[in-house]
Parts: structure tokens; sequence; C-alpha cells
């Protein structure tokens, strides 16, 4: 009798374990599952691969494509250096003039380094819907045009070069992480110095044409 009730409590204790391991290992399947779905929705680009042949997608991260993010950086670059051409006629202080033909040559330069690439990659520059940068360039080339040539003329012109300066800069940042094209990331990051620095430059003029309070 007392081998019989050993043996019923060894079989029950045994059933106890195997359900718990049972019970372990789908809880470890589910967790494992949400995993792999949370690193799917935060991760598109690296998921795609088909049934039949495995391709993945190259969506970026950030939805904007490498066509995109030529065509963005192409007009940020036009229009820094068209607006340097106006403010080396309208402007009226040396170092206000000298900064807008420094513009006008070192975004001219990034301009056409960008499209050399381009073409050598085959993209087709192609704007988004929403370009970010469009705003701060319609605003200043507006203000550009209907602001007299004169001590406002330079106020405004170096206001807005810091202001779009920082835009480009953030977007060159932004754009250096969402590319999957390594030719296209490195000259965006060969391009921020530059830009940085023409951001400083701009802030700097700015001090010094804003009236002391």
């Amino acid at each position: 009798m007392k081998t019989n009730r050993g043996t019923r409590a060894t079989i029950a204790v045994g059933s106890v374990l195997m359900a718990l391991l049972t019970a372990c290992e789908a809880a470890d399947r589910n967790v494992a599952r949400d995993q792999s779905a949370t690193a799917s929705a935060e991760n598109p680009s690296d998921t795609g691969a088909g049934a039949a042949g495995g391709a993945t997608t190259t969506t970026p991260k950030a939805g904007l494509t490498d066509a995109n993010i030529v065509a963005i950086l192409d007009g940020a670059n036009k229009a820094d250096s068209t607006a340097g051409a106006v403010a080396a006629k309208k402007g009226t202080r040396d170092d206000v003039k000298a900064f807008a033909k420094l513009m006008m040559g070192e975004h001219h330069a990034l301009r056409v380094q960008g499209q050399q690439l381009a073409k050598q990659l085959g993209v087709e520059p192609k704007p988004p819907e929403r370009d970010p940068l469009a705003p701060y360039v319609a605003s200043a080339m507006k203000a550009l045009q209907s602001t007299p040539k004169g001590a406002q003329f330079d106020q405004t012109y170096i206001d807005n070069e810091v202001s779009i300066h920082s835009a480009v800069l953030d977007f060159a940042n932004q754009a250096r992480v969402t590319t999957q094209t390594p030719q296209l990331r490195e000259l965006i990051e060969k391009a921020i110095p530059i830009i940085r620095k023409h951001f400083e430059q701009a802030q700097a003029l700015q001090k010094e044409l804003t009236p002391a309070a």
C-alpha cells in the first residue's frame, strides 16, 4: 500500500511539473511572437522577405526614398545659392555680401555633387508630397524679394539664413540615417560640417546685426 501511494504521489508531481513546463514553453512562444511583431512594426525595412526569392523591401524608416532625399537637398542648395545671389546685390554690409557670395559658391558646389551622385546611382530626383524645407524656402524668397535694399534687408537675409540652415541641418542628419545607400549617406555626412559652418556663421552675423536690448 505504501508503495502504491508513493507511486501515485510521484506520478502526480510529475504531471504538475509537465503542465508547468508546457505552460512556460507556450508563454515563451507568445513573448517571442510579440517581440517579432513589434520589431516588424518598428523596422518595416527589415521585413518583407517573400516566399519566392526572399527579396527584402527598401522603404526607408522615415518614409522618404533616395529620390525624395536627393530632390529635397537639391532644392535646398538651389534656393540658398539663389538667395545668396539676391543678397550679393541688395546687401549693404561687406560681411553680409561676403557671406552671400560664400553661399552662392558652396551651395552650388554641394548641388553639383548631389546631381553627379544621383546620375551615378541612376536616381531620378522626386520631391515628396510634403517637402519639409519648402515652407522655409518659400518664406525666405518672398521676404528677400519684398524687402528693399538697406539695413533691414541685411537683417532679413541673415535671419532667414539662420532659420533655413537650422532646418537643413536637421533634415541632413535625418536623411543620413534614413537612406539605405552608402554612397548617398557618405555624401550627406561630408555636407553636414559645411552646413553647420554656414549655420554658425549666420548666427554670428545675426548677433552683430541685432540691436542690443
